[in-house]
């Protein structure tokens, strides 16, 4: 099987590649920025070459076929070596380059990151774009994901595979109507938090471990709250909380952008501070790319801009 793979030249290489770890012709064409088209015409030269559907249609999808799945860890490793032998050859112009960067970042980070980030690269690599689009959190969906992005931004805390920079850091502050009947001098006791009804933000890639906000209710004796109202978005829960008798945590920089327009106020509670991190993920095959470690000492930079005005 080697020996066949050796047969194929180097661009049908890396489309095997795409179509093996993608299982998916729009995705996989994503990927090597090829037209569906031109990917399909790459696929029919793969079956042709191999004797073999390599991918085949199941329901919606494709799934691989036993000789595909025999050789995707042969092809991985022969594209990894041809990257590790190639890749310190090759350089990123930032001034020169056209690249269109491809990143994905949960809701939250959009909020922070999007602005600064897109006027860095317009500053530093004025001819390059950046496509960007909100995380699929979904644990089986992550890793396909991860290989079609240069750079992923999320939370910390999810054993999301991939190499791994903390990016920026928050703190959860508790949101609840300006108004709101226990309020006492701006701030709510543990008997307030215990009482009151809770919005919260549940993500599917969480599962059942406990987050440091738990955490914190529960050593300050707060357990089973009263969940109200659970969304999938930390972007709504001002929305949810505002004009309710309900309170939320969420990080202070989203906090303070809701406050005038949703009539809202940040309480003061006896909780301990509970800190969030967003961090950038990136597949080791991108360590030493030299475009992403570029876009990498970009958001770096972008990053300590960000902390540095926090504080």
């Amino acid at each position: 099987m080697r020996e066949r793979l050796r047969e194929v030249d180097a661009n049908l290489l890396l489309s095997l590649h795409a179509l093996l770890e993608e299982r998916n012709l729009t995705h996989a064409g994503e990927r090597m920025t090829m037209s569906q088209p031109a990917m399909s015409g790459a696929l029919a030269r793969l079956r042709k070459h191999f004797d073999d559907e390599l991918l085949v249609r199941s329901g919606r999808g494709f799934e691989l076929t036993p000789l595909a799945e025999e050789i995707r860890p042969l092809v991985a490793e022969a594209v990894e070596a041809a990257e590790a032998l190639l890749g310190n050859q090759r350089d990123f112009d930032a001034r020169s380059s056209g690249k269109r960067f491809a990143v994905s970042m949960s809701e939250y980070a959009m909020t922070v990151l999007a602005e600064p980030l897109t006027r860095a690269i317009a500053e530093n690599a004025p001819g390059c774009t950046m496509a960007l689009d909100p995380i699929d959190v979904r644990s089986d969906q992550f890793e396909a994901q991860l290989m079609r992005r240069d750079l992923i931004v999320g939370p910390l805390g999810y054993d999301w595979p991939g190499r791994i920079q903390p990016v920026f850091t928050d703190e959860l502050v508790c949101l609840v109507t300006a108004d709101h009947p226990r309020l006492r001098h701006g701030a709510l006791t543990l008997e307030d938090l215990q009482a009151m009804p809770h919005a919260v933000a549940h993500f599917a890639a969480a599962g059942p471990r406990r987050r440091p906000l738990e955490i914190e209710l529960e050593t300050k004796g707060i357990e089973n709250r009263n969940l109200l109202v659970q969304v999938t978005s930390l972007l709504t829960l001002p929305f949810a909380v505002a004009g309710t008798d309900m309170c939320a945590f969420v990080p202070s920089r989203l906090a303070r952008r809701c406050l005038e327009t949703l009539g809202l106020t940040i309480a003061d509670t006896p909780l301990d501070p509970v800190t969030i991190t967003e961090a950038a993920h990136w597949h080791a095959r991108r360590e030493t790319d030299p475009a992403v470690v570029w876009l990498r000492r970009l958001l770096y930079d972008v990053a300590i801009a960000l902390e540095d005005e926090r504080d």
